[in-house]
């Protein structure tokens, strides 16, 4: 990589140093005539969770975007093996708490809503020449995250997933008729930095895709939770129809809050249910805690049903306490050369912690779980796996007249999963997850 960026650039790398985040992207910083250029290689995502896994699709969007005036990083390059973009570093920072000022943060609030318009506004037609899909008609425009889901989810399901398929039956019999005009979308919306109290740029298109513009607003909806995107979110969607020139239909957001989340819950579903050897196991357990919060949190308020509150567990110490603290301790004794190292160390932390919970009160969760599923089909359970399995079987052939019981059913479960891992570090985000209304 290191002969691939300087012949990409004619210049000489001076720096290359790692982030340190569980995907591999380094910065790196090339001399070239007395000139430094500031760059960033992002490298292929890896294990078996991508959409989209051919990385040039990303470079290939992100060049059209550039050409029609959108502010993302510059292609310098794409290589192939091992595949990496080169592009241009942005300047700036994520946190827009860091920003000096409220003015300031509205400022890039309103920088970015901007960019998200232009961006909606591209002619698909450039993106279709690169290979893009171009979905047509309302139905397709309103699946298109779902269809090009799908069939990821299918080949690395690894377990029984009732609400993952209770939930993609609801979508699909709850498609959004009216809406048949499709634009670009980074569907993963809400990425940006900024500096001085400006915007700088939109980064990583990973999976973007052609679909409802109204994704963007449900997906930025989901991330401001953990990462504020500068001014409230129904001022965003005001910027959005000043810029636009469109209303914003809100029922449509709440529909795609609920798809976008679900989706992500489907594309770690396989490794997460049967691990799979280097992925990033606390990052994928961390989205998947916080994904199914979204989902139930936006099947209820489509839905009108109100969540009941789950009564706390039991404390108690594990059977196994005493081992899961040695290995803690020996755990701790590990001294990480690199940054990377010490990265890895730390999610390591961070599943023994989990696992001391799961040790502590997982019986009593999966006691209830059981209790309630039984009671659902009229039949007794030996063990979850068992449980999971009948209830999907049900879901599949269940009509809309059972989906109430069914949504009371996954909130109660997803409700004690919460009670039991909501406290570890893992479980931060989905302690924080919320909808912010759009008007």
């Amino acid at each position: 990589m290191r002969a691939f960026v300087e012949a990409q650039t004619g210049g000489r790398i001076i720096r290359m140093e790692r982030q340190t985040r569980w995907r591999p992207a380094w910065f790196v910083d090339v001399e070239r005539d007395g000139e430094i250029l500031h760059l960033h290689l992002r490298g292929d995502r890896e294990g078996d969770v991508s959409i989209f896994p051919e990385l040039k699709r990303e470079a290939d969007v992100m060049s059209v975007l550039g050409n029609h005036g959108i502010p993302v990083p510059r292609i310098h390059g794409y290589c192939a093996d091992p595949p990496a973009i080169l592009m241009d570093a942005l300047p700036g920072s994520r946190n827009v708490a860091d920003a000096a000022s409220d003015s300031q943060r509205q400022a890039i609030a309103r920088d970015y809503m901007a960019a998200v318009v232009a961006m909606h506004q591209v002619p698909v037609e450039a993106f279709a020449e690169k290979g893009i899909a171009v979905p047509e008609g309302a139905e397709a425009i309103a699946l298109a995250g779902l269809n090009a889901y799908l069939p990821h989810y299918r080949r690395t399901k690894s377990k029984p997933e009732p609400m993952l398929e209770f939930v993609i039956g609801w979508i699909r019999r709850n498609v959004p008729r009216h809406r048949s005009i499709p634009s670009f979308i980074q569907f993963d919306s809400g990425q940006f930095l900024f500096e001085d109290g400006r915007m700088t740029g939109l980064y990583d298109f990973e999976f973007s895709m052609i679909g409802d513009p109204m994704v963007d607003l449900a997906t930025m909806r989901m991330r401001d939770s953990y990462e504020p995107l500068g001014d409230e979110l129904r001022t965003l969607c005001g910027h959005y129809e000043a810029f636009s020139g469109q209303k914003v239909d809100h029922a449509v957001i709440d529909y795609h809050t609920l798809q976008f989340a679900t989706l992500g819950t489907m594309q770690f579903a396989g490794t997460v249910g049967e691990p799979q050897p280097g992925d990033p196991h606390a990052v994928y357990l961390e989205f998947d805690l916080a994904l199914r919060q979204t989902i139930l949190l936006a099947m209820a308020a489509l839905t009108g049903v109100t969540l009941e509150e789950e009564p706390p567990l039991t404390p108690r110490s594990g059977d196994n306490e005493a081992l899961i603290a040695k290995l803690a301790d020996t755990v701790a004794g590990i001294e990480g050369a690199s940054d990377m190292d010490r990265s890895r160390k730390d999610f390591a932390v961070q599943l023994l912690e989990w696992v001391a919970r799961s040790d502590a009160m997982g019986a009593e969760v999966a006691a209830r779980n059981l209790a309630d599923v039984g009671a659902l089909l009229g039949q007794d359970f030996g063990s979850w796996f068992e449980a999971e399995t009948a209830l999907e079987t049900f879901v599949l052939d269940a009509g809309p007249d059972q989906d109430e019981r069914l949504l009371r059913l996954f909130c109660a479960i997803e409700a004690r999963r919460m009670l039991l891992f909501g406290p570890t570090r893992i479980g931060q985000s989905a302690s924080h997850v919320c909808l912010p209304p759009t008007r």
